[in-house]
């Protein structure tokens, strides 16, 4: 080969490569174009495509599907206890399902069209159903007990759930009618492919407007996605109105106002109002008059009308007490099932009926933590029913502690929402047997237990009353064998004065405490006494104040002395 040959060829290789160089320019450029300065005109299927009624909530896919259309639409149990309330109750042994709400107590089963609102027998249009492993329930009855709203896409099955309450603005998509749509695309950029073609006209829920340029849309479709904002008009805004609620009897007599209550220990004798003196100040008294008796949540009653007819007579409100016996292995029976609760409810109904009651002191202490969600489903089943009569419901609740059968059972955020009182039992600091003499209930300890529920559980004040101790206990403190042994007896605060006054005893100030405190020796073993009196009670009356809390209540009437109901009544001052 000749050197002008090879040279010949060396060029043309070199023409040959500056070409692919400048294709490979070329294309690189085209592809910037396309993909980083033109809109993208890929379309993407949404994720939900082949869902045959896929429900969303707040322009977001809830993974849940409903089931039939029209009116005779169900929806999943999971996605209502998800987003419409939390508490619907499914019992797998019945089958059945338990929705509660202030004034309303629905009882359904799977597969049957009889129904009971508050325990009356009702017809449904459309049965629960079970499909695969979920209960499906039908939209119309839940829509009129909930208030929700549901907008379905008779072209794509998508279900749009709005709760009551919910508001979102509206859009409108600009254009003339017929002219060029725009694009929803899956993300706030021109270069993501695009979700939907939005007509002019077309309206869209708003859902998010975070960058100002772009919005998060959602057509009625079930389509959603970011929409350039200069592509969208205002169109007004769409509201579902929270459903109706009658206002609780608690609402209407008791707000401003403070409750003082006492309790009367009802045991086997009657007690006589005869007897009891001036008690100025008190409005309520919760005599513990009902126990849960049996596995099956029959009642048992002590209930007198003479007491209701003394109380009524000076515009006391009796609110009757209901126990678990505090019996942990019958609660758990009695507080099973649907019909064992009603069972329950309807007999406390009855009584409240035949004995001129104004409301329901509940007091289950004693009992399993797993059998809490129990205690709390019996609430809601109670409290409408209650309404419907006119009643106030309470609920006895100890400190917040890690105490398994007096403490940790208790839903106290639940109860707070559903009762309209929390009667916090700020008492037993140092129990019965406690392994270290102590106060009944030190002002720091009542201040932290008051404090915890408000802040913690988000209990609002006005619904929390603090229960105050009318008792106190003598600690004995001995030497046995090397060893300090503790004991206490519970007394009265008259059992105390008359302490003081033969033994010629001068109390001093337990600052700590904030309560007066004395100790003296007796049979060669050392007496600790943290005394209630008018120093603790006007204490605990002026903390209640300073939290704005619903009011008092006090363990026991029997224990009291005058004075104590002279400090109590500066709960309304």
């Amino acid at each position: 080969m000749s050197r002008r040959q090879s040279q010949k060829r060396v060029k043309k290789r070199g023409s040959f490569f500056r070409r692919m160089v400048g294709l490979l320019m070329i294309a690189a450029a085209a592809y910037w174009v396309v993909f980083f300065v033109l809109p993208n005109r890929m379309h993407q299927e949404p994720d939900w495509k082949g869902m045959e009624h896929p429900v969303f909530v707040k322009g977001e896919l809830t993974g849940y599907s409903a089931s039939g259309t029209g009116d005779k639409l169900l929806l999943p149990l999971p996605l209502l206890q998800e987003y419409v309330d939390s508490s619907i109750r499914y019992e797998t042994g019945t089958q059945s399902v338990i929705l509660t709400t202030g004034s309303d107590l629905l009882y359904m089963q799977e597969n049957k069209t009889e129904a009971s609102l508050n325990n009356k027998p009702m017809q449904l249009r459309l049965a629960p159903e079970q499909i695969g492993d979920v209960t499906y329930l039908p939209a119309d009855t839940l829509q009129e007990l909930y208030g929700f709203e549901v907008e379905e896409d008779q072209g794509t099955g998508a279900v749009l759930l709005m709760t009551a309450g919910e508001s979102v603005p509206l859009g409108k998509v600009k254009g003339e009618e017929g002219g060029k749509t725009k694009a929803l695309r899956t993300e706030a950029s021109i270069h993501s492919p695009i979700v939907a073609d939005m007509a002019p006209g077309a309206v869209v829920h708003i859902w998010k407007n975070d960058t100002g340029e772009w919005l998060y849309v959602q057509l009625s479709s079930g389509h959603a996605g970011y929409a350039k904002a200069d592509d969208i008009i205002a169109d007004g805004q769409k509201t579902v109105e929270q459903k109706a609620s009658t206002p609780s009897r608690a609402e209407r007599s008791w707000k401003g106002k403070s409750v003082n209550l006492f309790w009367e220990a009802v045991y086997e004798r009657k007690p006589d109002p005869a007897s009891f003196g001036a008690m100025p100040g008190v409005n309520v008294v919760s005599p513990t008059w009902f126990e849960i008796v049996d596995p099956e949540g029959n009642v048992r009653s002590k209930a007198d009308s003479a007491y209701v007819q003394w109380a009524h007579s000076r515009n006391m409100e009796v609110w009757g007490l209901l126990s678990n016996s505090f019996d942990a292995d019958l609660t758990t029976e009695a507080l099973s099932s649907y019909e064992k609760r009603m069972r329950t409810i309807v007999q406390m109904l009855e009584y409240a009926d035949l004995y001129d009651l104004d409301g329901i002191n509940i007091d289950f202490e004693n009992v399993y933590t797993k059998d809490g969600e129990n205690v709390t489903q019996f609430m809601r089943e109670l409290k409408p029913m209650a309404q419907a009569k006119n009643l106030i419901v309470s609920i006895d609740v100890t400190p917040k502690s890690n105490s398994e059968m007096w403490s940790l059972f208790l839903d106290r955020r639940a109860l707070g929402a559903v009762a309209d009182f929390l009667i916090v039992m700020a008492y037993d600091e140092h129990w019965a047997s406690s392994p270290k003499a102590g106060s009944v209930a030190s002002l720091p300890w009542v201040k932290s237990s008051i404090s915890r529920i408000i802040e913690e559980d988000e209990v609002p004040p006005e619904k929390v009353i603090l229960g105050i101790p009318l008792y106190t206990r003598i600690w004995t403190e001995a030497e046995v064998e090397g060893k300090t042994k503790v004991s206490s007896k519970a007394v009265s605060m008259n059992a105390v004065r008359k302490i003081l006054n033969e033994k010629k005893l001068t109390p001093v100030l337990d600052s700590e405490a904030g309560q007066n405190y004395v100790e003296y020796k007796e049979d060669g073993a050392l007496k600790k006494i943290w005394i209630e009196d008018k120093l603790s009670l006007k204490a605990r009356v002026e903390l209640a104040k300073s939290f704005g809390l619903g009011g008092v209540a006090s363990w026991t009437r029997s224990f009291a002395v005058q004075e104590a109901w002279e400090t109590l009544k500066g709960i309304h001052e």
